[in-house]
């Protein structure tokens, strides 16, 4: 018995589309992570990228439980003396690009090495129900279902 090992030209991709509409942040960004990784799949291999295509829409309506829309804070540096600055979570969401807190959640499950970035062009995040990828005819994938937690609706 000799243990399976994919190569990059047996990866076969699919396209999904999920709705962030009323779904917990970092539960999304958990299953996200694991489509892009491709540890869904039987044939999945460590040092291959065998990860899946994965639109998100509706990216400004996502839920953050608890208090962490005003008190979870993004903290960034500008590499000037004194330029660390922060931002809330609700202030983002709030904000012109609301998709980077998705965006930002997903990457920070995702390994920070050469294969990690190739996992992370291929999620594709909008803050709007509308996206330019109906040509590559994306399957639904229902977040919501797979755990009633998931899905917050206040």
């Amino acid at each position: 018995m000799k243990t399976y090992s994919a190569k990059p030209a047996d990866v076969e991709r699919k396209w999904y589309v999920i709705d962030a509409d009323g779904l917990v942040l970092g539960r999304l960004a958990s299953v996200i992570a694991t489509r892009l990784r491709g540890k869904h799949k039987p044939t999945f291999t460590p040092h291959i990228d065998c990860g899946d295509n994965v639109i998100v829409v509706n990216a400004e309506k996502v839920k953050l439980t608890g208090n962490k829309r005003a008190d979870k804070t993004y903290h960034w540096h500008t590499g000037y003396p004194g330029g660390i600055k922060s931002r809330t979570a609700g202030a983002i969401l709030d904000g012109s690009h609301p998709e980077r807190v998705v965006e930002k959640a997903v990457e920070r499950m995702i390994s920070r090495n050469k294969l990690g970035r190739q996992q992370m062009k291929k999620l594709h995040v909008y803050a709007g129900a509308e996206h330019p990828h109906e040509a590559q005819q994306p399957e639904s994938l229902d977040v919501a279902a797979m755990n009633p937690k998931n899905k917050r609706s206040a």
